[in-house]
């Protein structure tokens, strides 16, 4: 099939309100660069950090929870200059970091024979000679049918799941993974993960039980059947005092992605000797830390956005061993991004929910 000059895209057009997103149906389709392959996506989940980069939510000038109004309207007090992952963001921008599909041209460096496979794109696009940047961020992403990467960040997938299912991997799960790794949670431990009905913490919940640890999860009560299904011993509601409910010094591992006013009550539960890893800080950046508290427990902070070297080759073969299985909560057409969106910061759902160009 020939490939077309245009294509339907959504176009962030500046940070801000839902009407920065701006849905067309005659984007041009982009070439390849000489290391990169075109793919024609099939499906790009939605992910907090799409709506963080819209709303300006990156830029250090904003101390707000992302469930707060300007997860709507954006941020008056986001600074461009620091709004992006990695400093200011060129607009307009296709966004989009977790996609899949199916490569159907090649740069000039990549070999014609991977025209055809079947792909989900790893989203930290790390090298040591152009530093990093992530897929959707500081380069168009998936939310368009048509979209390029770098063939060494391309992975092939052989498997049974639809592309819905496929595209609710590639940024929640290796951030799941990575934390997991970064921490080295062994089997045996107890693990507390934050915001565990979520992309990146049910990821997180099925990860760290085939790890074999033991896993206690936060998260709403209205989710707790959903999340012991994916392998939680036990689920507390995030309203609950950790401290009374878990005693201190009970956990060997806090995977965060929510941080806010809870946040010292992590510290609290953890080992001496506990590791706490973070990626995530929906009910708010900024948090108070006794540093005496970190020293005289001998805890190990890891702050976790750079990919480990195995990360994401490790997510493939448990695709393809089935030892993972997708959380899918809900599918949209891709002009229904706005509603995608006000769906996602519902937080009702549990899982994923994904666009389909």
């Amino acid at each position: 099939m020939e490939t077309p000059s245009t294509m339907q895209a959504v176009f962030l057009t500046g940070h801000g309100g839902f009407e920065n997103l701006v849905f067309t149906e005659d984007a041009p389709v982009p070439t390849p660069k000489p290391d990169e392959v075109l793919i024609r996506v099939g499906a790009a989940g939605v992910n907090n950090t799409d709506i963080n980069t819209r709303i300006g939510w990156y830029s250090k000038s904003v101390s707000d929870a992302t469930t707060a109004e300007g997860s709507e309207e954006g941020f008056d007090q986001a600074k461009a200059e620091d709004s992006g992952w990695n400093g200011s963001l060129e607009f307009p921008r296709i966004q989009g970091a977790d996609a899949c599909g199916n490569i159907i041209g090649v740069g000039k460096n990549v070999c014609s024979s991977r025209i055809g496979e079947r792909v989900i794109v790893e989203p930290c696009l790390h090298t040591e000679m152009a530093g990093f940047s992530y897929f959707g961020s500081e380069c168009d992403g998936g939310f368009a049918q048509f979209t390029t990467a770098p063939s060494e960040f391309t992975h092939r997938v052989e498997c049974e799941w639809s592309d819905a299912e496929l595209a609710s991997i590639p940024c929640s799960y290796s951030t799941a993974e990575n934390l997991l790794t970064r921490a080295m949670l062994k089997e045996g431990e107890t693990i507390l993960i934050t915001g565990a009905s979520g992309g990146v913490g049910s990821a997180a919940v099925q990860l760290a039980k085939r790890r074999g640890a033991q896993v206690i999860a936060i998260a709403s009560h209205a989710k707790t059947s959903d999340v012991k299904d994916l392998g939680a011993k036990t689920v507390i509601d995030r309203e609950t005092d950790l401290v009374q409910e878990l005693g201190e010094n009970s956990i060997d591992v806090v995977v965060d992605l929510v941080a806010g006013p809870q946040w010292q009550s992590f510290l609290s539960v953890l080992k001496p000797r506990g590791r706490y890893a973070v990626a995530g800080a929906i009910a708010g950046p900024i948090v108070e830390l006794d540093v005496r508290t970190l020293y005289l427990k001998d805890l190990s902070f890891f702050g976790c956005t750079r990919l480990e070297p195995q990360v994401f080759n490790n997510l493939v073969c448990y695709i393809e061993n089935n030892e993972i299985k997708p959380v899918l909560a809900n599918t949209y057409p891709l002009r229904e991004i706005v509603q995608a969106q006000k769906d996602f910061l519902e937080k009702s759902h549990t899982g994923k929910l994904v666009l389909i160009p």
